[in-house]
């Protein structure tokens, strides 16, 4: 079995399709559980000539099954945080080089180096759990940055403020990196002036505090820190490779993911075009050793330049043709 990995290392925009077309192949082929689920569409691999014919696979199957290429050991399992009472998403790692080299080549397209940046990671519902790919990553990035008050906060708001007026003072680059009930959290407590802080958020409530939406979470956060703008990260268990949001919710897709948008009334017609809506589908090269073709339960729109925006959650009791696997 030979894994297509230079080709997607290498991968350029000119032919991420291509690129995409031949893990498909590979995956069709040494994937048992996506084999199985192109049998029961009745879809034949040899027949797959566009990207926008490939079947995506429903994300809920990695609660059920164990996905991946052949069989081999792996080196970490990814679990999803859930809700209580829900099975979660169990995403097994072949390579956590593999992992790392993929969320790095997304950062890269954003960030400057980490050694370069104070990193500053305020993710208590994560910390309280194993399994965390983001945790993972958040650690590595930590390990990297060559800044000695770089680290992992939980409910330490108080020692947080401290290190991030060390940072203004200082003027270090400085990037925090949290969840976003937590970061509301801090807020409720804390307010700094520090335009040149670049703050990301995550994400999700994890049933701490109300839902909000992401304009409101933005302006109460973007008055707690004092910047003008709030970064937001697209991810979830089952991708290696993320998405970013310099401000206003439209993500920027790594250079190994591109999202096409699936028809509610057909989850097997899906579009590229700018200003179409529906279930977001998820081509993630990163996700060489398991399943790089997801269908989603988020609702997006797409924008130029393969760009795209999460308008919210998908109701799966309308998804008709993609939860045959979901037993």
């Amino acid at each position: 079995m030979n894994w297509p990995t230079e080709l997607v290392r290498n991968v350029q925009p000119e032919n991420f399709d291509q690129v995409a077309l031949e893990v498909f192949r590979f995956q069709a082929q040494y994937n048992p559980v996506y084999k199985d689920y192109l049998g029961f569409l009745k879809v034949a691999p040899e027949s797959v000539n566009e990207v926008e014919k490939i079947p995506f696979l429903p994300i809920e199957v990695f609660k059920k099954h164990s996905v991946m290429c052949s069989v081999w050991e792996p080196e970490a399992l990814f679990t999803s945080s859930g809700t209580t009472g829900q099975e979660p998403s169990k995403h097994y790692v072949n390579s956590l080089s593999w992992y790392e080299e993929t969320f790095q080549r997304c950062l890269r397209e954003h960030f400057p180096d980490p050694e370069e940046l104070t990193i500053l990671a305020l993710l208590p519902s994560y910390l309280e759990r194993s399994g965390s790919s983001l945790i993972y990553m958040a650690q590595r990035l930590i390990e990297q940055s060559k800044s000695p008050i770089s680290g992992f906060f939980l409910n330490e708001h108080k020692q947080l403020m401290e290190v991030l007026t060390s940072c203004k003072n200082s003027k270090k680059p400085c990037l925090l990196l949290g969840v976003t009930f937590g970061l509301l959290d801090f807020s409720d407590e804390y307010s700094i002036d520090f335009p040149e802080l670049k703050v990301m958020e995550t994400g999700g409530m994890k049933g701490r505090r109300e839902e909000w939406t992401r304009g409101a979470v933005h302006d109460t956060l973007k008055r707690a820190f004092g910047v003008t703008s709030i970064w937001s990260e697209y991810g979830m268990t089952e991708m290696m490779s993320q998405a970013y949001a310099p401000e206003g919710g439209v993500f920027y897709p790594s250079p190994t993911v591109r999202v096409l948008l699936r028809e509610v009334a057909d989850p097997l017609l899906v579009s590229r075009a700018e200003g179409a809506t529906g279930g977001i589908n998820l081509i993630d090269l990163g996700n060489l050793h398991t399943c790089s073709f997801l269908a989603t339960g988020d609702l997006g729109r797409m924008h130029s330049h393969g760009r795209f925006e999460v308008l919210g959650r998908y109701d799966h009791a309308e998804v008709r043709g993609c939860n045959l696997m979901v037993v």
